[in-house]
Formats: C-alpha cells, structure tokens, sequence
C-alpha cells in the first residue's frame, strides 16, 4: 500500500516563544532575488537574540540583491552580504553557497538554519525548532511549510506535485535513519553544526540538483535521524510566480535524482503513476467502456484513497483557489513529466548547463546559457 499510510501518530512542531541558551546561524544563498527577498529578511530579522548572525551568501546576482541587502545590513548588525562569486565550476549553485556559508560562519554558534529567499518566517521559527529538539531528540530536520499560490492554474499543477511527495515518502511528522525514506525541505532546514561538518553533508550536494534530500541522505548514511514536520504557520512560501515556472523548474528537483537514487526510488516514481495518477482515468473510462464491477470496486478504493489524500494535503494551502478540488486531474500529466525529469540526462538551471555523470552525479558544464 502507498507510503502515507505508515505515517502513524505524526508530530509537529509547535510554537515556541521561550528563550533557549544555543546560538544559530542562519544560511541564506541568494541569485538574483531581488523581488522576493525581503519579506524574507524582515522575518529572519525579527528573530530573537538566540540568532547570532545571517549570512546571505551571494551566488553573483546582477538584479540589486546585494544594494538591498546591504540596505538591510544598517537595520540588523547580524545580517552579513556574502560574496561567494563565481560559483565553483564543480559545484551546483545553491549547494556551493550552503558550503560558502558554512565555511564563513561563526564557530560560537552551535546551530545552521538553511533558508530560502522565497520563504516568510514568524518570528518564533528559531525560538521553535529549538524547542522541538529539546522536546524529540531529534537534531536534523526540515519544515513542510505552507504553500502561497500564484492563481488558479497553479492550483492544479502544483498540489499534484506535491501530493507525489505524499505518495512516495508518506505525509510529514517522522524521523527516520533510513536514507531511502527520509524527506526534507531545503526552503527551511535545520541541524547542528558540528553534524554538518563531520558529515561533510554539503560536500556531498556539490553535484546534485536536489540539494535538500542529498543531504537529508548523506546525513542518515551517517547514521544521523532526519526529521520532517508541518511547522503550523511558523513558515511560509511562494515559490514561483506563476503555474509556468512551477511545471518548468520543480521537476527539475522532485524525482529526486542524485547519487543515492536507486531501484527504491525508481519504484517509488511508478508508484505514482500506478496509484497516484492512473485509478481516476482508469475508473472513467472503465465506466464508460463497461468494464466489470469488481474491477471498477478495485480502482474506486484507489480512487477514494486519492480524494483522502487531497482533503490531507489542503492544510498546506491556506489560501488554496478552487482549482486546488480539481488538481487530481493533473496528476497524470504529473507523472510522467516526473518521469521524464529522472531520465532526463542534461537539465539548465539558474544560467547554467549539467549533466548527469557516472553514480547520479550532475556535472555542472561551465557554460552560460
């Protein structure tokens, strides 16, 4: 049966505004984020003291970034500009900016939160995550954090991407130590310092294009657990501006393509079509075509599973467009637009070319498109 079912008992983590004594650092790797970067940096700074520093490291944007952000450096003494340009030609861009980050962070502080430039945090987000590690045990995680939509087409296209999360790896609220079942968000991730640096966590994302879940799984290759939890309304995103960006540029990263991709995963991408995308249309026309009723009673439980599944996922779209209803109509062209990203050898990303080498690798070619 699909994964979500495993997901037993789930925890959260809750809102927390006591003071905790650890200090953090907070990683944030930028291109050319002008547009969205500063509601990010309002949160991230209006964080409380237990945040030490915010380091924006700087891939080479050329839209304003940095003037802004300097801007905001005379507001907060913490936040620092990072200039981490070029980006090393054997490094895939965001993971050289987290490796950049790390390397220039200060050594006092005992905890790394990764952010993303399109994320809104509360400015309880630090305050909570410690207290949920004080609370668990559990010290390397990420945040399933709510989803801000551009309209109603993307309505349709991004829950059905989403949802295949769901059907692969099971709905968030569990740590795991298996490598081919964690799950992670890079958007907002956190962990200990001194972990990332015996792992070498980020080292091991140098050439993927899913940054996030390769570290997730270089971290419990280790042996670390890795946590994934809804966060209430302690983080949210937008990630694209509109539905084009979402089915051009997040199938670049959700087949979750890397060096510790194997049969495990593999499976788990037919799984989504088997169970995720293919029950309705069957169920249709199995209908129309007067297919017998045992087999018709087989899908409509499939079927049934899938409207759970949509009524499970919605909390993560607080503001959903009424399209969100109808998005199980796009989880076919879903499928295999997933698919055909994991077999997909050469993809472009952010003004640069890569290829994907011997063991899962993706070697960046060095040339701007």
């Amino acid at each position: 049966m699909v994964s979500f079912i495993k997901t037993k008992f789930p925890q959260r983590i809750e809102s927390c505004d006591a003071p905790q004594t650890q200090r953090v650092s907070i990683l944030l790797p930028v291109l050319n984020e002008a547009e969205r970067i500063e509601n990010c940096l309002n949160g991230l700074s209006g964080q409380p003291n237990e945040v030490l520093e915010i380091l924006v490291v700087d891939g080479g944007s050329t839209d304003g970034t940095q003037s802004l952000v300097q801007r905001y450096q005379t507001i907060d003494p913490r936040i620092r500009l990072l200039d981490a340009s070029p980006v090393d030609e054997r490094w895939t861009g965001k993971s050289w900016g987290l490796h950049f980050g790390l390397l220039n962070s200060n050594n006092q502080s005992q905890w790394i939160l990764c952010v993303d430039a399109d994320v809104k945090v509360s400015p309880l987000l630090v305050r909570s995550l410690l207290a949920h590690v004080r609370r668990t045990g559990v010290s390397n995680f990420s945040v399933a954090t709510l989803q801000r939509l551009s309209g109603p087409m993307e309505g349709l296209i991004h829950p059905a991407l989403l949802t295949s999360l769901v059907y692969r790896y099971g709905a968030p609220g569990r740590a795991t130590r298996n490598l081919h079942k964690v799950q992670a968000n890079g958007q907002c991730f956190f962990s200990r310092r001194e972990t990332l640096v015996k792992t070498e966590a980020f080292l091991a994302a140098q050439a993927s294009l899913c940054e996030d879940i390769t570290i997730a799984r270089r971290l419990a290759d280790c042996g670390e657990t890795i946590g994934f939890y809804e966060a209430e309304e302690l983080v949210e995103v937008s990630m694209y501006r509109d539905w084009r960006e979402t089915w051009r540029n997040w199938p670049r990263s959700l087949p979750m393509r890397d060096q510790y991709f194997g049969w495990r995963e593999a499976a788990g991408l037919l799984g989504v079509l088997l169970l995720q995308a293919l029950p309705l249309p069957m169920l249709i026309f199995g209908w129309i075509f007067g297919a017998p009723i045992w087999f018709l009673s087989v899908i409509a439980v499939f079927v049934l599973i899938r409207i759970g599944v949509l009524s499970g996922v919605a909390r993560a779209y607080p503001n959903r467009p009424w399209t969100y209803w109808l998005s199980p109509i796009w989880d076919l062209p879903v499928a295999l637009r997933l698919i055909q990203s994991a077999l997909t050898r050469r993809h472009n990303w952010r003004g640069r070319s890569y290829i994907r080498g011997k063991g899962g690798k993706f070697e960046p070619l060095g040339n701007r498109l």
